[in-house]
């Protein structure tokens, strides 16, 4: 039972490692440059809380849920008003 537990806390320090690194590796997405939603460029904060996706390298915003799959029918029209 003893030598169970310290296999497993002996694990767990073993991945506690490695989460910082996986981390570390994946890269930060593009600051959302706009102060108004990608789809129908109200202010963001103007429906409630704004909402934040990231697509690609991209954080894109959104005034409200209806936006996200809006842009999510035809991302490439929309990411067009970043200039990509």
């Amino acid at each position: 039972m003893k030598s169970t537990a310290i296999t497993i806390v002996l694990a767990i320090a073993a991945l506690a490692t490695l989460v910082p690194d996986a981390l570390a590796a994946a890269p930060k997405p593009k600051r959302y440059p706009l102060k108004s939603c990608i789809v129908t460029d109200n202010e963001l904060g103007s429906m409630g809380k704004p909402l934040s996706k990231t697509y690609g390298d991209q954080e894109v915003r959104f005034c409200c849920k209806p936006c996200v799959k809006k842009f999510e029918q035809n991302p490439a029209k929309y990411l067009k008003k970043l200039g990509k």
